[in-house]
């Protein structure tokens, strides 16, 4: 019976080999249709944008400007820091108890240097500000220089 079995599947196996005839002619020409999903376009656009957004982030600085529980004097120093630099953005965040207070999108230390002193010299944060390493967006205008 596994002699019989065995010989029905070496059959059966190998008659598959010579399934496919294959004649060499050079005189046929194939024509191959490329039916395209329409998700394949929607999908390079999703990966066009996501690239070009991407592009507008780099690694810069920040001042770190305050950290404190009263909001009264966090708001003063909000409206300062966008009066006097209105060019810069103000990120608040608040971790309880705490509002935290970063300013600026810097590609150079040195910019975000000359900053800093002109806030320091202004008088209204009371304590020191500090200058940390980000994650920036680009200007427009700066982008455009760039590329060109």
């Amino acid at each position: 019976m596994k002699k019989a079995i065995c010989i029905f599947l070496v059959l059966m196996s190998s008659s598959g080999l010579f399934a496919q005839n294959v004649n060499m002619d050079s005189g046929i020409v194939v024509k191959v249709t490329i039916h395209k999903d329409y998700r394949i376009g929607l999908l390079e656009k999703v990966q066009f944008d996501m690239a070009k957004t991407a592009s507008r982030y780099t690694s810069g600085y920040r001042l770190f400007v305050l950290k404190s529980n009263n909001r009264e004097y966090a708001m003063k120093v909000r409206s300062y820091l966008l009066q006097n630099f209105p060019e810069e953005k103000v990120i608040m965040t608040y971790q309880a108890p705490f509002i935290k207070m970063k300013f600026g999108d810097f590609e150079d230390k040195s910019e975000a240097e000359r900053i800093r002193n002109l806030i320091l010299k202004g008088g209204v944060v009371t304590g020191n500000v500090y200058i940390v390493p980000d994650t920036i967006e680009l200007k427009p205008e700066r982008k455009a220089k760039d590329e060109q």
